[in-house]
């Protein structure tokens, strides 16, 4: 069967290229350049492993140096993005056309209709080996661009939220790694140990990377309230504290701010209002700013509020607790009454007891505003 089927071997192989082109949509252009040898090298290989080698039973369907030649017809439509199914598509229709082509050849050619049950079998078993070469290269090549592409986006995080890169760089990284710059970012820190899942779950709407002691994630500023609930489920329980909205130029100011929420020495209060977050940092502001330099605010709370020191601690509190209520309501008696409780008279005795301790620098606009700011903050 070999001898009579060689001189019609490049007849079938044409044969099969144009049934190829004709019966798969995605490979209906001009089979030219790489792509175009690549397919003829394919379909010549075959056939001439099927037809003219014809292997034997204890022989590999695909051999090693056929086998590569699927690997790299898989590994080339994982590169240009095509679905493999295009590809699979194309061996079953060159099976079916090689079968059809060897079998008038061999009425032609008064060849024994015997030898082309074999010769079917055969050609099954081999388009499942080299399918499954093909496969095998498509899924290790998008596995390879898959990492390839979070280095890359990685890289481009880094730089992001470092505020050193000039705006060229950034944008030559940006296209590198294939995603689009948002006008305005926010950028969230989060634990280490919260992070696991975390790239799966942002999918394709941001950029995440895990540094040495905590995790950041990169996203466009959600610009309506279901984008921001869309965000808040992605790092439900994970602890993160999310940055304020930044142009794309000023990641690292959202990084900062959400870093120094997420290292605060006391953030007790918030998180227990609010479970394992997230938390915005534009929700906790004063919050934030009063615990960003603790000694310093203890240093300042022991100055302005030494003058209660000669107190008792019962009445210490309760005029500290009056201050803050004066101070916040400007001292509008009705306000501070309503507030704590008590009878204005009780507001107008507590005040001058105050005045008395403080003396005139209850007076002073500064004064007032650090007392205030030391008393929010929790001291008394």
């Amino acid at each position: 069967m070999s001898r009579a089927l060689q001189p019609h071997l490049g007849e079938i192989v044409e044969s099969i290229i144009e049934a190829i082109q004709r019966d798969v949509p995605a490979y209906s252009r001009p089979l030219e350049g790489d792509f175009g040898v690549a397919v003829r090298q394919g379909v010549e290989v075959a056939l001439s492993r099927l037809l003219l080698e014809l292997p034997g039973r204890d022989e590999p369907a695909l051999p090693p140096e056929a086998r590569l030649v699927y690997a790299g017809l898989g590994k080339g439509e994982a590169r240009t993005g095509r679905p493999l199914e295009a590809l699979l598509g194309a061996y079953r229709v060159g099976a079916r056309m090689a079968f059809r082509a060897v079998s008038r050849i061999s009425v032609q050619e008064g060849l024994d209709p015997t030898l082309l049950m074999p010769l079917g079998e055969s050609i099954f078993v081999y388009i499942d080996e080299l399918s499954s070469a093909s496969i095998e290269a498509f899924t290790a090549e998008q596995f390879r661009q898959a990492g390839e592409r979070d280095r890359r986006r990685a890289a481009l995080l880094e730089q992001l939220v470092s505020g050193r890169a000039e705006e060229a760089d950034l944008r030559a990284l940006a296209a590198d790694a294939g995603w689009v710059i948002p006008r305005e970012v926010v950028v969230a820190a989060m634990p280490l140990e919260k992070a696991d899942g975390l790239r799966l779950a942002l999918g394709e709407r941001g950029l995440a990377r895990s540094r040495s002691e905590y995790a950041v994630v990169l996203v466009a500023a959600p610009r309506s309230e279901r984008a921001r609930a869309e965000l808040e489920r992605v790092l439900a329980g994970r602890r993160a504290w999310i940055g304020p909205v930044r142009p794309w130029l000023r990641a690292a100011g959202s990084l900062r701010a959400a870093h120094a929420a997420m290292t605060m020495p006391d953030p007790a209060s918030v998180q227990a209002a609010e479970g394992d977050g997230p938390w915005w940092v534009r929700d906790h502001l004063s919050t934030l700013v009063l615990g960003h330099e603790p000694e310093l605010l203890n240093d300042l709370a022991a100055q302005r509020l030494a003058p209660l020191d000669q107190l008792r601690p019962n009445q210490r509190a309760r005029l500290a607790e009056t201050l803050l209520s004066w101070l916040s309501h400007q001292g509008e008696r009705a306000k501070v009454a309503a507030e704590l409780h008590i009878h204005p008279q009780t507001v107008g005795y507590r005040v001058g007891q105050l005045r008395e301790i403080f003396g005139d620098a209850l007076d002073d606009p500064l004064t007032r505003f650090e007392l205030e700011m030391v008393l929010r903050a929790g001291h008394s």
